[in-house]
């Protein structure tokens, strides 16, 4: 009698849904080169180049930063660094990590891994991949744009200096920072994604499978976005590290170890967290083009190519 029981009950276990691999396609690296060209054009330069000056120079206020950044070229000095080398960072470094974060958070949720997790790994291995491939030069040459009146010559162009520093240090100058660069992007887009698959989680409350609605993708891709900045002093470091700035006590050679230091001889602990409030808002606009943006324009060609099949 129990076996005639037990043979229907087995035939109608159920089935672990299967896990599905996000689409990574030409048109999703092209989708991402797009967005952080549009977000750079728009507002993100403005929100870097203020961030950088204030990181540099950190005795200076933000309304002081403001007026700096202006009487050095007007509305153009927001955009110090916008072209080329925003625009190739932008083109290139989207694309690698919508690749990279897409392929680490399938294998994490296969390995048995919640979204949260796979989405903070995802993150993790797309910073690190930005870092190595696309961010470093193009940080480094950025920071010149904006630090270069600082430098002995100040009125060496970009190019010069960019020149001086390959002859005198090779690949390895022109990728100086490269390391601070590696950890703030992998703590910055772990922390953006694994923070908003959180917040989505909590917004669903008990209903997992609950579609969204748009302001609640929005708040938690802005939430990731600002929370994301606790790491800010690894941008001080990278900041400093890439700087043209010349003083008598500055270390000769710069690490992350010797940047560290010097910076909290010179300003303290707060020194660290000088250029926090516009990157916050840098990153909330960022994330926002990024996460939200982005996942609803997948959405929208995932669903239009489906309609055509």
């Amino acid at each position: 009698m129990s076996k005639a029981i037990e043979a229907p009950v087995s035939s109608q276990s159920v089935q672990p849904a299967a896990i599905e691999k996000k689409s990574v396609s030409f048109q999703n690296i092209l989708l991402g080169a797009a967005i952080q060209t549009f977000e750079v054009s728009t507002l993100g330069q403005p929100f870097e180049v203020v961030k950088t000056h204030m990181a540099a120079n950190r005795g200076d206020s933000i309304a002081t930063s403001l007026k700096k950044t202006y009487a050095r070229g007007g509305i153009a000095g927001f955009y110090q660094g916008l072209i080329p080398w925003a625009w190739i960072e932008a083109s290139t470094k989207g694309g690698v990590l919508l690749f990279t974060s897409s392929e680490i958070d399938y294998r994490a949720r296969v390995a048995g891994l919640s979204s949260s997790w796979a989405g903070l790994l995802g993150g993790v291995g797309g910073g690190i991949a930005q870092a190595y491939t696309t961010m470093g030069f193009c940080t480094f040459m950025k920071t010149v744009e904006v630090t270069r009146h600082k430098s002995a010559d100040t009125n060496a162009s970009t190019w010069r200096i960019a020149y001086d520093v390959f002859q005198r240090e090779g690949i390895r100058g022109l990728n100086r920072g490269v390391s601070a660069v590696a950890l703030r992007q992998m703590t910055n887009w772990g922390s953006r994604f694994g923070i908003s698959r959180v917040t989505e989680s909590i917004f669903r409350g008990k209903d997992t499978t609950r579609k969204l609605a748009t302001w609640e993708r929005l708040a938690a891709s802005a939430i990731g976005g600002a929370l994301a900045c606790w790491n800010q002093p690894l941008e001080v470091i990278r900041v400093e590290m890439q700087s043209q700035a010349k003083a008598a006590d500055r270390p000769a050679n710069l690490n992350l170890f010797t940047t560290a230091r010097y910076i909290y001889q010179k300003n303290g602990f707060l020194g660290f967290y000088r250029g926090v409030t516009p990157r916050i808002g840098l990153s909330v606009y960022l994330t926002v083009c990024m996460v939200f943006g982005g996942d609803s324009i997948k959405a929208y060609f995932s669903n239009k190519q489906k309609a055509n099949h």
